[in-house]
């Protein structure tokens, strides 16, 4: 009789000790889960923001890095890949401004000169979209050779990137009154390249190009 309690005993503490481990691996089980499901998403490379699959619009951290590897490297394609991530960000008001802080606007300018025709109209693509912050046109500064893309041989895609970017630069001169301010503008600034002589005959070229949309974009600039 004595020796069948004891058994019993024994019996009843194995089981409420598994039962008390359950309970614990469960427990813990739970919070590891629970942590899984509240931990942020790791912090992505800059490469990794280029890859195409990243739909976010970045951040002041990711657009920093963004532009860093734009500086940095010399790779064409992650050169390319990097400069469609920032045009697509420069979409948004808000990053238009972050990346004029953050000095984003002379290392994408410096892409034009670039011999890639797919970087140069890439670069011109992201200015475009940078430039419609009439805070950021003062900060867009290309040398006399920028007014080379103008001539009527360049490749259409770039030509008609970069008489959008003067066509974005004009309708904000319309609203701010600045054409009238003509002849204050800036040695080496690119209101001074667009708005003057050696540009103007360029346009008047333009208006006999052989293409319709190159004729379209020149029709609506100033009349030179």
């Amino acid at each position: 009789m004595g020796r069948s309690r004891h058994v019993g005993w024994v019996a009843a503490g194995l089981v409420l000790g598994a039962g008390a481990c359950y309970c614990i691996y469960k427990l813990t089980r739970g919070q590891r889960q629970g942590d899984r499901g509240l931990r942020l998403r790791p912090s992505r490379s800059a490469e990794d923001l280029t890859d195409g699959s990243y739909d976010d619009i970045l951040n002041v951290d990711q657009l920093q890095k963004l532009l860093y590897l734009l500086e940095s490297t010399d790779d064409p394609i992650i050169i390319e890949r990097a400069l469609v991530t920032l045009g697509n960000n420069a979409a948004f008001s808000a990053n238009q401004v972050i990346i004029r802080e953050l000095g984003g606007i002379p290392i994408i300018g410096s892409k034009i000169n670039n011999p890639n025709h797919s970087i140069k109209e890439k670069a011109l693509n992201a200015l475009n979209n940078l430039s419609v912050n009439v805070e950021n046109q003062v900060k867009i500064k290309v040398d006399s050779s920028f007014l080379s893309l103008y001539d009527g041989h360049v490749a259409k895609e770039i030509l008609l990137r970069v008489l959008t970017l003067f066509q974005n630069i004009n309708n904000c001169c319309k609203k701010e009154g600045c054409s009238a301010m003509q002849p204050t503008f800036p040695k080496g600034s690119l209101f001074f390249l667009l708005y003057g002589e050696e540009c103007a005959q360029k346009m008047r070229a333009l208006v006999d190009h052989h293409d319709a949309d190159v004729k379209e974009k020149v029709t609506v600039l100033p009349k030179f």
